[in-house]
């Protein structure tokens, strides 16, 4: 889903509005029509963000409708959404996941920007780590590869990734993940 939004959204999508698209399009039932719970808004902390909304709507991909407070509804208005979407339990379960991927265990109030990248590298990593195309990284993310790298620092500061590196002869980017009695003792010093 991360890369059809990659392909859908303008460019200049921020990462907020990236982050709500993505729950629209899990959310979305089969007449790509969704209903956002005020308290899901506001556990990702875009409720009351009505820019979000606006900057969606601008880029053509959904239609705000007159929700009751405090829900928002809306009808995503690409065909090609429809398209992506494996079955509803899927959908659901990798919308709770969107959420907090596991191994991007962030605490509350990192900006949208560092907690999309966290999903996007989430999406790509294993046990050990994960590696992709630093272009591909930095289109899902909506950011440019210098941007990226900037972020996936706040990632190893956040010790969500113990470190990474990107080789520019190939373009791509690897990272490795904390190891399981690091991130217990990360846990415990938190």
């Amino acid at each position: 889903m991360l890369t059809y939004l990659a392909t859908a959204l303008p460019r200049f999508t921020s990462p907020a509005a990236r982050l709500l698209a993505l729950q629209c399009a899990l959310r979305a039932d089969a007449s790509a029509y969704v209903r956002l719970p005020g308290g899901l808004l506001r556990g990702m902390r875009l409720r009351g963000r009505g820019e979000l909304w606006e900057e969606l709507e601008h880029a053509g991909w959904l239609s705000c409708k007159a929700g009751r407070h405090p829900h928002m509804e809306a009808q995503l208005l690409d065909a090609a959404v429809l398209a992506q979407r494996a079955g509803r339990r899927t959908r659901a379960r990798a919308a709770q996941w969107a959420l907090s991927p596991a191994s991007a265990a962030l605490s509350d109030g990192w900006p949208s920007s560092v907690q999309l990248t966290a999903l996007a590298v989430a999406s790509c990593t294993s046990d050990e780590g994960g590696s992709t195309d630093m272009e591909v990284l930095a289109r899902l993310c909506g950011h440019s590869p210098h941007q990226t790298e900037e972020l996936l620092d706040r990632l190893v500061a956040a010790r969500m990734l113990a470190s990474w590196q990107y080789c520019q002869e190939s373009g791509e980017v690897s990272w490795h993940v904390p190891s399981p009695a690091e991130a217990g003792r990360t846990a415990v010093q938190q």
